[in-house]
């Protein structure tokens, strides 16, 4: 994980400085106002920035989800598990042939059943559907993007594989 520090800018927002470990550092400054700035320094001279991009905060929800991989996941990656101290997020796929493809988060009783939540939902044409609720149809060959503590999330993917928890 890379290291990541938080400050507080008074009367302007809130500072996040990213050292990856590739060496490079980049800063985000988070106004108040939306707006959000990025700056990438250069592994050699942290103190030297190379670039700047100013953001507003559409552009920049947009550009997070791309990050993040809401709307594009590399084929080579078969999982990706984010964790926030005990809250994991994972993209997990209905398999072809998942005895979930073709129910309803609340036929299947994911929450109640495995403590986990469904965030997103790509199918496999691409369209996406955020927060989708109990009536939402499971699709095979969809991608959903589930939040819970690390066990919640693997009775998910039990529930997606084998249809019970």
């Amino acid at each position: 994980m890379p290291s990541i520090k938080e400050s507080d800018l008074p009367g302007i927002g809130r500072k996040f400085q990213v050292d990856a470990r590739s060496g490079d550092r980049l800063v985000i400054v988070v106004h108040d106002d939306g707006k959000r700035e990025l700056y990438h320094f250069h592994h050699d001279d942290p103190d030297e920035s190379i670039s700047m991009v100013t953001l507003d905060d559409a552009e920049a929800r947009q550009i997070a989800g791309i990050i993040g991989g809401m709307t594009y996941k590399p084929r080579a990656l078969e999982s990706v598990d984010v964790a926030l101290d005990d809250l994991h997020i994972d993209w997990l796929k209905v398999e072809p042939g998942s005895p979930c493809a073709g129910k309803t988060i609340g036929e299947l009783r994911v929450r109640q059943r495995t403590g986990a939540s469904i965030m997103a939902v790509i199918n496999k044409d691409h369209t996406k559907k955020i927060n989708p609720g109990p009536d939402f149809v499971l699709q095979s060959e969809a991608t959903l993007v589930v939040a819970g503590e690390r066990g919640q999330v693997k009775a998910c993917r039990l529930l997606l594989a084998q249809g019970s928890s």
